[in-house]
């Protein structure tokens, strides 16, 4: 017998500006390591933290944490319901009302060490092997159409079911972006055949260089000009790129003490669109997305440092140029 489904019933009171759709983890998170993770030992560490992870939840609280009103849409296990991480999505302001909860699956986890300044994931994920399902739910199709900006947060591998519903989007004025994340089985022609209906794509350096072949990461950013109408490259420390009406920008990274890079892409991803929602400018674009990023990794897990309100106006204002 399938396992019954059901939808969590958290409701906010107003359409979201912005809707995140994608996969949902528990991220288990290993940080300040006393030496290098090798296989066949053991590395004991005082420092762990359990947080919402994935693209979806880091980006989707990072511009709600701005002020930014988000829903997200993605499918849990019922033991996320009794987990604080879970739980604290929609104490965060997050709308959660057109999310699934399949009975009889796991949430899906994700364990990240972090070393030297990077980290390494490995993923239990099988409830979102036909996550693209909710795409035809009404429930999800009118939280996306209520929205001013929808986000793809995960790999679209539906080319049948993405394509008529990001084209009905963006018929309607609803802005787009995605940030597939590192998915090298993915063939490159495929997702473009998805993607070209996005305004935003944002791709990490080395997720650029993958996805376009190309030997630089300058070259990489205008060839994704064929990709989306406006492409942005994140460099980590060195900031990010962004391609806009034939003109290169590039906005320098916030300089802030490293604790952890989990999800720090996708802390510039909501960053970058609650400035975007706003009509801010397109380095101030950049700028909110670095601002975030960068303050992510100042915490383990990609959500424990994101910037408040009144901390994110003062760096806009006094730390980037």
């Amino acid at each position: 017998m399938a396992a019954a489904s059901r939808t969590t019933s958290t409701a906010r009171n107003r359409p979201p500006a912005l809707a995140v759709f994608g996969e949902f983890f528990f991220d288990l998170v290993f940080y300040h390591l006393p030496a290098t993770p090798r296989l066949g030992e053991e590395v004991k560490t005082d420092s762990f933290f359990e947080a919402p992870g994935g693209g979806l939840a880091t980006t989707a609280l990072a511009a709600r944490k701005l002020g930014t009103a988000t829903a997200i849409l993605t499918r849990v296990g019922e033991d996320a319901l009794s987990r604080p991480a879970w739980q604290g999505l929609a104490r965060q302001g997050l709308d959660t009302s057109a999310c699934e909860v399949r009975r009889g699956a796991s949430t899906a986890l994700t364990a990240c060490i972090t070393w030297d300044h990077d980290r390494m994931m490995v993923t239990h994920d099988a409830i979102n092997r036909d996550l693209e399902e909710l795409l035809t739910r009404p429930k999800v199709l009118a939280r996306l159409r209520q929205a001013k900006h929808v986000h793809i947060a995960c790999p679209p591998r539906s080319a049948r079911l993405w394509q008529p519903l990001l084209r009905d989007l963006r018929e309607r004025g609803i802005t787009l972006s995605a940030d597939t994340g590192w998915n090298p089985d993915l063939k490159p022609t495929r997702l473009r055949s998805i993607l070209r209906h996005c305004h935003f794509l944002f791709p990490n350096d080395r997720e650029a260089l993958t996805l376009t072949g190309a030997s630089t990461v300058e070259k990489a950013l205008h060839d994704l000009e064929r990709w989306a109408d406006y492409p942005v490259i994140k460099m980590g420390a060195e900031g990010s790129l962004m391609a806009a009406g034939g003109e290169t920008l590039h906005v320098p990274a916030l300089e802030v003490p490293f604790v952890d890079a989990t999800g720090a892409g996708d802390a510039f991803d909501g960053g970058f669109l609650h400035a975007w929602l706003r009509r801010s400018s397109w380095r101030d674009c950049l700028r909110a997305g670095n601002i975030c990023g960068g303050m992510a990794v100042t915490a383990p897990g990609g959500s424990a440092g994101l910037p408040t309100r009144s901390q994110f106006n003062q760096l806009l204002k006094t730390k980037l140029r």
